[in-house]
């Protein structure tokens, strides 16, 4: 699949004047995971479909998830088994797809006393259930010695107990990339940076889309029978663009999370942990850097691509640490990078986000525009189906069902240090860096270092070839693009990120042709943006 699943910034041209001399069966408006997912299933239905993408692809909550593939044990608590249900069962479809996005891991859930084993032991014993877990994959109880072995930074003469249950880690934004990459395979018309500015009607109806190139400030518009509005935060101003006096929708809460060092904070494992208001968060390994999140406060400043990080937010979630771990104290100054997403939460007055459901909601207007909101990254393929039988109601049509084969990358046994040894051995690169690659682009790994095994910089774990696979594989368009969403340097590696900066900026300048400006201007905004994200404001902001 990987040579036809491209999105190629090289080919922006000749995508606009597709988007605007053919009529499609359905426009998407949103390139997060819900219409990632949709632009894929829908083409596997036959579909003619466009995507327009105000930004670019996942640059919004899809980046900025916990990057689990879980069903959320703590939902149970709250009684919607549905979806507790629906969402564990979809792990193990997920890493059919893509093992490579869908890392098994231990969940670890600290407790204080046997009774309160017992009482954990039975929630994941039903969750496990739910999920139709293997029995190879089913918890383990870990006693004062087991975590001595496992999890040796857990204060063990506060937590002598804990429950280790199966879990998977993804990399949500390189998720999204690959339903693209799947969906260009078969035919659909996807584009970033191009906001949606209307929704023309023809005798009543919607008859595509209305939308600006935002690299060239071109107006152009998208014909097409049926149009959905997967845009995230932004669905409510979508909806204003039909029906000016459209109500909100939506309840937006801010998802917060901070990146230590793993020298810091050498956990091994997945660790669950409670704040101070009773809230869970995690504490997740990822290579050398540990991320802890995620908060989960109402925002009421309206939809943002970044939205703020207040010294609040980032004292919220170190609070914990010292009262779970045997670690010295960390304070702001040890956290080398963070991020921060909206949630696009169903309204549902009077309730605190934390208690808000996180099942989707479809609405189809008088129009015919289809409108998704809520749901959660691991239940995206129920949401899609969801939409698509909207779709077939406003096409007039069934929809034939679709055998779904592995997403790009995920055609292989799931055995991520065999592909990682391989990459090493053929191409001589570090240990470290091989297992990096497998997890980002799992079966493509070659390919990728076949376009240059070089590093970016000296000592960088980024290869030359990523770049190139960024720009003509993934749609990267701008510097920004590529280190934050394509190879996530700018989260995972704070040392690395500002040296590469500008030598990606020049290998994508040779790519697609940036003037000496573009290349200074794309520097100076990446290197702002990245300075913005520690900056944390005052309380609250």
């Amino acid at each position: 699949m990987s040579n036809s699943a491209v999105i190629s910034t090289l080919d922006r041209e000749r995508t606009l004047q597709a988007l605007e001399s053919e009529r499609f069966d359905l426009v998407v408006i949103g390139g997060g995971i819900t219409g990632a997912g949709l632009a894929r299933r829908a083409t596997l239905s036959g579909l003619t479909v466009a995507l327009l993408e105000g930004e670019d692809f996942a640059s919004g909550t899809s980046s900025r998830s916990s990057k689990l593939i879980h069903g959320g044990l703590r939902y149970l608590a709250m009684g919607d088994v549905g979806l507790v249900r629906e969402t564990a069962l979809e792990r193990k479809v997920i890493f059919r797809l893509a093992p490579h996005l869908a890392e098994r891991r231990w969940m670890v859930l600290p407790v204080r006393s046997r009774a309160a084993l017992l009482k954990f032991r039975a929630a994941v014993t039903l969750y496990e259930r739910l999920g139709s877990v293997d029995r190879g994959d089913l918890h383990h109880n870990w006693s004062r010695r087991d975590l001595e072995r496992e999890e040796p930074l857990l204060d063990r003469s506060r937590f002598p107990y804990a429950c280790a249950f199966r879990e998977y880690l993804t990399d949500d934004a390189r998720l999204v990339l690959a339903n693209l990459r799947a969906a260009a395979a078969s035919g659909a018309r996807l584009l970033n940076y191009a906001p949606a500015s209307g929704i023309p009607l023809e005798n009543g109806r919607a008859a595509g889309v209305e939308a600006t190139c935002g690299l060239t400030g071109r107006p152009f518009r998208v014909r097409g029978s049926c149009v959905v509005n997967a845009a995230g935060p932004w669905i409510d101003a979508v909806r204003r663009m039909e029906e000016p006096d459209a109500p909100a929708q939506l309840h937006l809460s801010k998802g917060v999370h901070v990146v230590l060092p793993a020298s810091r904070l050498p956990l091994r494992n997945i660790l669950v942990m409670s704040t101070g208001d009773g809230r869970s968060i995690f504490a997740i390994r990822q290579r050398d850097v540990v991320f802890i999140g995620t908060t989960d406060t109402t925002y009421e400043h309206g939809p943002q691509v970044w939205p703020d990080i207040s010294i609040d937010d980032v004292e919220y979630l170190l609070e914990p640490l010292p009262r779970y771990l045997s670690v010295e104290p960390l304070t702001r100054s040890d956290v080398i990078a963070a991020w921060s997403g909206l949630r696009p939460l169903v309204a549902q007055p009077g309730k605190k986000p934390a208690d808000i459901s996180r099942s989707d909601e479809v609405l189809l207007s008088r129009a015919g525009v289809v409108t998704v909101a809520g749901g959660k990254l691991t239940g995206y393929r129920p949401t899609v189906e969801r939409v698509l039988e909207s779709v077939a109601r406003v096409l007039g049509r069934e929809l034939p069902g679709a055998e779904e084969g592995p997403l790009p990358g995920g055609d292989f046994d799931g055995d991520l240090e065999r592909l990682a040894r391989s990459l090493v051995e053929e191409f001589g690169i570090s240990e470290p860096v091989g297992a990096r690659l497998a997890r980002l682009y799992g079966c493509e790994a070659a390919e990728v270092a076949r376009l240059g095994a070089t590093p970016a910089a000296e000592n960088a774990p980024l290869l030359n070839g990523e770049i190139d696979w960024s720009v003509m594989k993934e749609g990267a368009a701008r510097l920004e693009d590529v280190v934050y969403r394509r190879t996530r340097v700018a989260l995972y590696d704070s040392e690395a990120g500002p040296r590469i900066v500008e030598p990606v900026a020049r290998r994508m300048a040779d790519l697609l042709g940036w003037n000496p400006q573009r290349i200074s201007d794309e520097v100076e905004r990446t290197r702002g943006r990245m300075a913005a994200d520690l900056s944390f404001g005052g309380p609250g902001t």
